[in-house]
């Protein structure tokens, strides 16, 4: 039998093994689809995400990746759609996102029914706990609001506040910090003396920020994101309170700063570490993950650049990176429901992995996998970010 370098085909032939060789290339990339809101009410969230998910690898352990990046545009209603064409018209291996809570608990039954894993990188504890049979196939990579919340609430009992009161979105997002930031103050022996909500396209919270005050707490929590939480920190101080006010790192960009202005200086912020890797002490043990994306980051958008957005995208793709070596273990790309379940599988057995966020140590009854190392507070001065010794 003649080597197979000697076979001679003809046009028609050849034509059909050269498109069949492109289709079983293109099968086997690792396909990842990404749902984030670059338009909306969330797009100062979503949009540097989209930065971030433009600087991803595009071959990792030898295969090559293609990104498909869709907008919600801010709507748990466009998250699912865009979702459902990922999965049904783009059979991707793996769905990043959504920006928001609510958007990425509106996407859970979908990869849950088609077997895909999802990493949120939104903040809701909902997303991820507790896991059960549709819960197995999501994971995110921002600090929980019930870790922030933990960590706003002890900042606070460190500075001698008795009262607090909570003002935040009436949403999946809001609901879910009122709820764990009054089990974390309720924990602590602060009492909630005052829950009020607004919302996200709201044009004033005067009437809501007015009853706070009335109530007179030592101390506000904000919880909401994006520039939308700007509303009700001038509110207080355009009616005169002067206690302490609290953001979650739903705040953490710069459109937040350029928004609020003067009115936020003091405000503490709970935020992921990798927001102000510069300031982190040298024996951290994420400060080099923590700069690997900094460095990255701004040496392509310049210095001050950084969001928690991006630090929270910037780490999905890090267990991305951990995740698909060990998953090309146990299937190929081109048996798309295999390698998905295999994706999954390895996101679930990642161990002590670091990156801007925290180190994650995932197991199957926590996908989201930070311990207390994935929250930092820092005090807005001067229309910047100070990290809190």
């Amino acid at each position: 039998m003649p080597a197979f370098n000697t076979w001679k085909f003809s046009r028609p032939v050849l034509a059909l093994l050269v498109s069949a060789t492109a289709a079983l290339s293109a099968q086997a990339q690792i396909k990842v689809g990404v749902v984030l809101s670059t338009t909306g009410p969330a797009s100062s969230l979503g949009i540097p995400e989209r930065k971030t998910i433009e600087l991803f690898p595009k071959e990792v352990a030898g295969q090559m990746i293609e990104y498909t990046i869709l907008d919600d545009a801010s709507d748990p209603t466009g998250a699912v759609k865009a979702t459902r064409k990922l999965v049904s018209e783009d059979g991707v291996h793996l769905v990043i996102g959504a920006t928001t809570t609510p958007s990425s608990l509106a996407m859970r039954d979908v990869v849950a029914d088609a077997g895909v894993p999802q990493i949120s990188i939104a903040a809701g504890r909902s997303i991820v706990f507790p896991v059960d049979e549709k819960r197995k196939w999501v994971f995110n990579t921002a600090p929980t609001t019930s870790l922030m919340a933990s960590a706003v609430v002890q900042h606070m009992k460190k500075k001698g506040v008795k009262t607090a009161a909570y003002i935040g979105f009436d949403d999946a997002f809001g609901e879910d910090w009122a709820t764990n930031f009054s089990e974390a103050a309720k924990a602590a022996g602060i009492e909630v003396v005052a829950s009020e909500r607004y919302s996200r396209a709201a044009t004033s919270a005067t009437g809501q920020t007015l009853h706070i005050k009335a109530a007179k707490p030592d101390a506000v929590m904000i919880g909401a994101s994006g520039t939308a939480a700007a509303l009700p920190e001038r509110s207080f101080k355009q009616i005169g309170y002067t206690g302490t006010l609290y953001q979650s790192g739903g705040v953490g960009n710069p459109d937040f700063l350029r928004i609020c202005g003067a009115d936020c200086n003091g405000t503490v912020v709970a935020v992921a570490p990798g927001m102000v890797a510069r300031q982190l002490p040298q024996d951290s043990p994420i400060k080099q993950s923590a700069m690997r994306f900094a460095d990255t980051y701004e040496g392509v958008y310049g210095t001050k650049s950084i969001t928690q957005f991006g630090a929270n995208a910037w780490d999905s793709g890090v267990l991305f990176e951990h995740a698909v070596p060990v998953a090309l273990k146990q299937a190929k790309p081109g048996d798309s429901a295999a390698f998905r379940k295999a994706l999954r599988d390895a996101l679930e057995g990642l161990k002590d992995v670091p990156a801007a966020g925290g180190i994650y140590t995932m197991t199957p009854d926590n996908h989201n996998g930070l311990n207390d190392l994935g929250v930092v507070l820092v005090k807005i001065v001067d229309g910047d970010w100070q990290l809190e010794k």
